[in-house]
């Protein structure tokens, strides 16, 4: 017959709790008890109130650790979200469609996304933030410069890992490539982004930033079958922007100057 607990002094209650977070790796429950049981005691919880506001609080703040390394792991080269996306400096650009596309329904689905338009009209922004938007909603991301990427398969090819580079880059739920269009690829550079593209083809989602509108991407690629073929594959149940020809950043600093200049 066992025999019934002594109960617990505050200061060996409080220890206790310490030791047993920190072994069961509960950092925020560890941190956050005694302000949750202060406030537990005046709004008069019972302790099943009380446990639930504790374990709310843990599961909470590792949903937010777990989207910070996946923010982390994309690679974005600066912060961008899309809550700080000036609509009205570019009405060419839907708040409607880039909202519903932060569902990200698109990436659950396998869906492409093209952005396209002039340099300063929010393709990067929108790339980011979207993909940000994604990796806060779990799923896993990857950023990359479209001639970054190129390059880094044609050494993998060099150096006999293409398939793993190329699986790598499969993996992702979401794969953005930034700046397509920025310089000419060779027919052996274009054949390797084509790989990329047919190994994430309808299963994973692509998204594409490019400065040049479909029909200039022979610039790109310069094999007329080749550039038919990658555009199918990112156009094919896609979804495409167009932001258009006018740079809002150049016209924000053309605002701020006439600004300075009426002071």
């Amino acid at each position: 017959m066992s025999r019934a607990r002594r109960p617990m002094t505050e200061p060996a209650a409080e220890a206790a709790i310490d030791q047993a977070c920190r072994a069961l790796r509960l950092p925020t429950m560890r941190t956050r008890v005694n302000d949750l049981a202060t406030a537990a005691e005046k709004e008069q919880l019972s302790y099943r109130g009380f446990l639930a506001e504790l374990l709310i609080a843990e599961c909470d703040d590792r949903d937010r650790r777990r989207s910070e390394r996946r923010i982390k792991a994309a690679g974005f080269p600066r912060q961008k979200w899309l809550s700080d996306f000036d609509f009205d400096a570019n009405p060419n650009i839907s708040s409607a469609m880039i909202n519903t596309l932060a569902t990200c329904g698109w990436v659950r689905n396998g869906e492409p996304l093209c952005l396209v338009g002039d340099s300063g009209t929010g393709k990067s922004h929108l790339l980011i933030g979207l993909g940000a938007a994604a990796a806060m909603a779990g799923f896993r991301v990857r950023y990359v410069l479209a001639a970054k990427l190129v390059n880094e398969l044609v050494e993998a090819a060099d150096d006999k890992i293409l398939n793993k580079t190329i699986a790598r880059y499969g993996r992702v739920d979401l794969l953005c490539i930034d700046e397509l269009g920025y310089m000419e690829l060779d027919r052996h550079g274009a054949e390797l982004l084509f790989q990329v593209l047919t190994e994430r083809e309808e299963t994973n989602s692509v998204a594409i930033a490019s400065n040049e509108s479909f029909s200039g991407w022979t610039k790109t690629f310069t094999d007329p079958r080749l550039c038919a073929a990658i555009v199918d594959r990112l156009t094919f149940g896609g979804n495409i922007i167009e932001t258009g020809t006018g740079s809002y950043r150049l016209a924000h600093a053309h605002q701020k100057n006439l600004a300075m200049a009426a002071d």
